[in-house]
């Protein structure tokens, strides 16, 4: 990179992380720390949900995954990211926010007890962590391709960043994170947008593309043109389409509900309107960017046809921004993909310090300690869980691209946790039936990745071996146990779903009681006169349905 790159990388991050320095210093109590003491306007809460869910081992690995995929991957960016905010923001995240809890995994101590709330916060910090290591393995890539540095350098670099982000995380909470995202936001839309012309110039437009694609076949003999029909695209299981587009549904849905950096963001809305209007603004930002993203990784078919035979797809984005990008525009790119990396670095050390706090140490641990303490033993978290992340890049560097490690990992714990959130929002199955689904849908979970991954049980049914199948079967398998275990001990009377926000813990004179105390102010709307109907989230909610419904099944079916 040239001075000038440099300059506009170090000008545009550091005014950014600075400013996150500059507005930590108003945050004084539990409340502004882990919700941002429900202040945040929906505007701010999409650019900060756009952020926090385009990160950048999404720009980097969606490349190298649409180049050996297609495009079928959009589907969890567009219908399925729009189906599962809208079941988290209309649903499930409502029924948190009323009840007054700072976690989504305190209401399941509510719902099903205290052993389930345990277990939620424990397997959302395993799973973002491993998000966490996405991320930083492909900044590492990034630097690697871009930069003419040494791999030490390039981790010293990475190390670097992480301290700078933990920093202003720990000292400013929630409130500093959503609005220093919302920043980030717009230096990684102007970096999106710069990269894709880049490409899109290389290649000749959407034309010559697709008449290129026309005359070229894969390995295989499969027509290149099916990269760009989700329909048409045959992996080498001859996997259905319909039931890849299920699977991604179910990856988003469990994205929406078992990940406490977006519900964090939700429950700490204004009100209830903003909640659910940040939810579609920012769907509505994440789907042009990520289509646009995952649109780069075909039109490489077209740039480089052959490159997967001399390097790994997912460093196909730093062989773009090598090749097609000028100095300053170079700069703008790799900025964009580091305010990215800051923002979902930030999003999910505070969320998850704030489960590590609230659903282990304050439960358990030390349970009778002051608010101060408490922000202490946050601030420590937060550094912990970002540093974590590094551990699991010896398991990330074993596959051809990034998507592929995580969507491994998912359906083990994520979706039977998901499960168990919807039926216990949507139904009156007894309070043990959380546990009874929990083990069920691991087990089945764990099976299936020794399975696919460590031992080939060939004796063993497609539905537990085969990657697709996993996501659907292990919320069948979930929901199935909660049924059965409602056999036995019975539905729950209405009267005893209790008052959560008067349940949600044991001992009312606790810091977790207290601080929950200061959240009771729910508001339908932060207007004082009644919203006029065109303003119903409800309509723009059904519009941005149908509009992703088009893309899947109309524009790229």
């Amino acid at each position: 990179m040239s001075w000038l790159d440099w300059l506009i990388v170090l000008v545009l991050n550091g005014s950014v992380i600075g400013y996150g320095f500059y507005l930590a210093r108003n945050t004084k109590t539990s409340s502004d720390w882990f919700l941002g003491g429900r202040t945040l306007p929906w505007w701010v809460l999409g650019l900060s949900i756009f952020a926090t869910s385009v990160d950048n081992a999404d720009a980097v690995s969606l490349v190298g995954y649409a180049y050996n995929n297609g495009m079928h991957i959009i589907t969890v960016f567009t219908l399925a990211g729009v189906v599962g905010a809208l079941l988290a923001s209309f649903v499930v995240v409502p029924v948190l926010y009323r009840g007054g809890f700072y976690t989504n995994a305190e209401y399941l101590e509510t719902r099903y007890g205290k052993s389930l709330r345990t277990f939620s916060a424990l397997i959302q910090i395993q799973y973002r962590t491993t998000m966490l290591g996405l991320m930083i393995w492909s900044i590492f890539l990034m630097l690697q391709g871009i930069l003419e540095i040494t791999p030490l350098q390039s981790w010293a670099l990475i190390v670097l960043l992480v301290i700078f982000t933990a920093a202003y995380t720990t000292w400013g909470g929630l409130t500093s994170v959503v609005w220093t995202d919302a920043l980030q936001s717009l230096i990684m839309i102007a970096g999106g947008i710069t990269i894709f012309r880049a490409v899109w110039v290389a290649s000749g437009g959407w034309s010559a593309t697709v008449q290129k694609l026309s005359q070229s076949t894969d390995a295989n003999g499969q027509p290149l043109i099916n990269w760009l029909h989700i329909s048409q695209f045959q992996d080498s299981q001859a996997t259905s389409p319909y039931l890849i587009i299920i699977g991604w549904t179910i990856v988003s849905l469990g994205y929406y509900t078992v990940n406490h950096t977006q519900t964090m963001r939700l429950m700490g809305a204004r009100s209830e309107w903003d909640m659910k209007m940040a939810t579609l603004f920012g769907n509505l930002l994440i789907m042009p960017i990520m289509i646009g993203t995952v649109l780069m990784g075909v039109m490489g078919r077209v740039l480089v046809p052959e490159f997967t035979e001399h390097s790994r797809a997912d460093e196909l984005f730093p062989h773009y921004a090598n090749q097609f990008l000028a100095p300053g525009f170079k700069g703008l790119v790799v900025a964009g993909v580091l305010s990215a990396a800051v923002s979902t670095f930030d999003s999910i050390g505070s969320a998850l310090s704030a489960l590590f706090t609230r659903d282990i140490y304050a439960s358990w641990i030390c349970t009778n300690k002051t608010e101060k303490h408490y922000l202490k033993v946050t601030r420590w978290a937060t550094v912990g869980i970002l540093l974590m992340g590094f551990l699991y890049i010896p398991f990330i560097a074993r596959f051809d691209t990034m998507i592929q490690a995580s969507r491994t990992l998912i359906p083990i714990f994520v979706t039977p946790l998901f499960t168990i959130y919807l039926v216990g929002v949507l139904t009156r199955v007894p309070r043990q039936s959380g546990l009874v689904g929990l083990l069920a849908g691991s087990l089945f979970g764990i099976l299936g990745f020794i399975d696919r991954e460590l031992i080939d049980f060939y004796w063993m049914s497609p539905l537990l071996s085969e990657k697709w199948y996993a996501f659907p079967c292990s919320m069948i398998v979930t929901t199935f146990a909660m049924f059965v275990a409602t056999l036995k001990w019975g539905w729950l009377a209405a009267d005893d779903l209790v008052d959560q926000a008067e349940s949600n813990v044991s001992d009312k004179a606790s810091w977790l009681s207290k601080s929950s105390q200061e959240l009771r102010d729910i508001k339908d709307s932060s207007s004082s006169i009644p919203m006029p109907e065109y303003l119903n989230p409800n309509w723009y909610a059904i519009l941005l349905l149908a509009f992703s419904s088009w893309i899947i099944f109309g524009l790229f079916w």
